[in-house]
């Protein structure tokens, strides 16, 4: 017994009530299924959260002027009641996590069957630490503030003493922490990723088409590319495999890339590429499109691929590597080069198309993919100026900060979800999670623009709103590859979310952050190839899915 009282004269046992419920709400289920490790990490910063909430609303009962004043046996009462409830709830919640974690599984038709529930009592104890880990740091910033007012006391009354100590130590561990994440993290993510970015993938070699940026004939050197970059002019159908598949004669396809490695800057880098387009003659072919990458230079080859396939070759797409940093941490670290590189290769291209006269101008499309999608939006002034002066665009998981996703989204007409928003019935612009949610009943005009965003891609639905605000898409029913299950709780859906990220990729294409073969039925509604037909559909699918 005198353990209890010690343990209970350390912790606030309303605070951990809370926490244990935060710890239930962490269980449910989210968009993705998760590692059972990355289960307990946010199970144990859930409970984190709910201890502090819980210690907040404490103090403020307190500093309200209501103290109850509860004998030794209402207290003993209080904690073993406490002990009892925590005992019921968390192998409740770790066995009802460990079947929603299965049911979500076969959403995403993910085969492995994941973690066992004798590995959830793992779950528990990652929690467990991490939840102490995370007090133990908030009672030392706790101390050093006390200790800091104390010293200044000295000086100023007592109540601007706690305010200086408060406000100096929060103000301190913000510049500690992000120059360290900036200034050493960061900067040797960036050193290490600049070096890798020299390699190349497996099976990559250089082309020797002249229509590939680094071949023999390109004015951009092999090495210079980066890997993705490398990776990008070495792939795509040759004109033998297109003819193979419509039957008739077919182009190579351009592919005209600029790396980061040897560009002084975003635009010079961009001039660069329309100098591969002018050396390819890229603007005699039928089609033109402008390719933001992500991070590192990722364009999605499905997506080019498809396109290329569909227009028997006659093509050209535009791209370049604005950054060496992966996407995850260009994500949090870099949003102003995806922007830069978006606008000036747009603009410079389409420049380049207005200089030829009417009548011999190729159709200028725009596609990208996550950060790709953010960047290569920004070229735009919104929705009526990207339909003005492209001829399509395809954009490909978008993330939540993207202002024109964002805008047209929020615009949306009364009545539409917002997992699927109609905007003006369809018009112009279309969303799809699957390409039959383009059939919404209305016409559509040309040129046309879609967003391609799945209900379980967390990339997509991430934000830091979702600390203290339920988003439409958790008010609304949810997608077809969501579990219905699936609820908002304040703080526990945003650490959820973050963690769904981490593995957002690795589940089947048509799920989370995985776009594939689906391209192949979204840009034939987009293009309108003539004489297109729902069995050259199927017949392309099945190329991209190989």
């Amino acid at each position: 017994m005198h353990s209890l009282r010690l343990f209970s004269s350390r912790l606030e046992p309303a605070a951990l009530f809370l926490g244990v419920v935060f710890f239930a709400f962490s269980m449910t289920p989210s968009l993705l299924p998760r590692a059972w490790y990355l289960q307990g990490v946010a199970s144990g910063i859930s409970i984190a959260t709910g201890y502090g909430v819980g210690c907040a609303v404490v103090w403020l009962v307190h500093r309200c002027g209501i103290r109850p004043r509860w004998s030794d046996a209402t207290k003993r009462y209080g904690w073993w009641a406490l002990v009892v409830f925590t005992a019921i709830v968390v192998p409740l919640f770790l066995v009802l996590g460990s079947w929603w974690q299965q049911i979500v599984r076969r959403l995403v038709e993910v085969d492995d069957e994941g973690p066992g529930r004798i590995l959830y009592i793992a779950v528990l104890l990652v929690a467990v630490v991490v939840a102490v880990l995370l007090l133990l740091a908030a009672r030392g910033l706790r101390w050093c503030a006390r200790r800091l007012a104390v010293l200044c006391t000295r000086f100023v009354p007592i109540p601007a003493a706690k305010a200086i100590g408060i406000a100096v130590v929060t103000i301190l561990t913000l510049f500690v922490v992000n120059g360290a994440v900036n200034n050493v993290l960061i900067a040797t993510i960036a050193s290490s990723s600049k070096l890798a970015d020299e390699g190349s993938h497996p099976g990559v070699e250089q082309p020797a088409a002249m229509e590939k940026s680094g071949s023999p004939d390109s004015y951009e050197d092999w090495d210079s590319l980066g890997m993705e970059g490398r990776r990008f002019v070495a792939s795509g159908p040759t004109a033998e495999q297109i003819e193979s598949f419509t039957g008739a004669d077919a182009l190579t396809p351009i592919r005209a890339y600029v790396g980061a490695a040897e560009a002084d800057s975003i635009d010079e880098a961009a001039d660069r590429v329309v100098a591969e387009l002018e050396r390819t003659d890229a603007f005699d072919r039928a089609v033109v499109a402008v390719a933001t990458t992500t991070g590192r230079g990722w364009v999605n080859e499905a997506v080019a691929g498809s396109f290329e396939y569909m227009n028997g070759g006659d093509t050209a797409i535009a791209s370049m590597q604005y950054s060496f940093l992966p996407s995850p941490i260009a994500f949090l670290a870099d949003r102003d080069s995806p922007r830069e590189a978006g606008r000036a290769l747009f603009d410079k291209v389409y420049d380049a198309i207005l200089e030829r006269p009417e009548g011999t101008r190729p159709e200028l499309v725009a596609f990208g993919e996550s950060l790709g999608a953010y960047g290569g939006q920004d070229a735009f002034g919104g929705a009526r100026d990207m339909v003005a002066r492209t001829d399509g665009a395809l954009w490909v998981g978008n993330p939540n900060f993207t202002k024109q996703w964002a805008e047209t989204t929020a615009n949306r007409d009364a009545g539409s979800r917002e997992i699927l928003p109609v905007i003006s019935d369809g018009r112009y612009v279309r969303f799809a999670g699957r390409p039959s949610d383009l059939d919404i009943g209305t016409p559509w005009a040309e040129p046309r623009v879609v967003y391609w965003q799945h209900a379980s891609d967390p990339i997509t639905w991430w934000s830091p709103d979702l600390l203290l605000h339920q988003p439409d898409w958790l008010r609304e029913p949810r997608g077809v590859d969501v579990d219905p299950g699936v609820r908002w709780f304040p703080f526990v859906t945003f650490w959820q979310t973050t963690f769904d990220m981490v593995f957002s990729t690795d589940v089947p294409q048509g799920y989370g952050h995985n776009y594939g073969e689906d391209a192949v039925d979204l840009w034939a509604e987009i293009l309108q190839p003539e004489g297109w037909t729902s069995q050259d559909t199927e017949r392309l699918r099945e190329i991209i899915a190989g």
